[in-house]
């Protein structure tokens, strides 16, 4: 298997509220069969029925809302955008689940899950720097 993801999919209750929810944060996508498709860098967040989802996994579809074991991250430039994303998901139906603060790692972070209770954490951490494009690149850990 080589090393990457390319599709990341949120199985949704009401697919208009989450389409509306990620366009009101900025996002911009396309509605294809009851599937949101949206480009983020280098690979798609797609959004499609929880039922569905399930289903095509052989999975049941669980407790929506409950914690799944997986964080989304979205890295930003600064502590102010850190703050002002935090804020815009609030003002989108979201909720912030933790106020953005120095962590004990030491970047700035804070986390929200959106009205599917899909948890995303938001840092500025200048050790992940970005590329123009927003590509993330992952520091050598065993540099001393």
């Amino acid at each position: 298997m080589e090393q990457r993801i390319t599709l990341i999919t949120l199985g949704v209750t009401d697919l208009a509220r989450s389409k509306a929810f990620y366009e009101a944060l900025g996002w911009r996508g396309q509605e294809v069969q009851e599937t949101v498709f949206f480009q983020a860098g280098g690979l798609g967040l797609v959004l499609w029925g929880r039922e569905k989802l399930a289903r095509d996994c052989g999975l049941e579809p669980g407790t929506p809302g409950a914690f799944g074991g997986i964080v989304l991250a979205h890295n930003v430039r600064s502590d102010a955008e850190v703050d002002a994303l935090l804020a815009a998901v609030e003002g989108a139906g979201g909720t912030v689940t933790k106020p953005a603060v120095l962590n004990e790692i030491g970047f700035y972070s804070g986390a929200f899950t959106d009205p599917d209770g899909h948890a995303w954490e938001v840092a500025h951490n200048p050790g992940f720097p970005l590329a123009e494009d927003g590509t993330v690149t992952l520091p050598d850990f065993g540099a001393a």
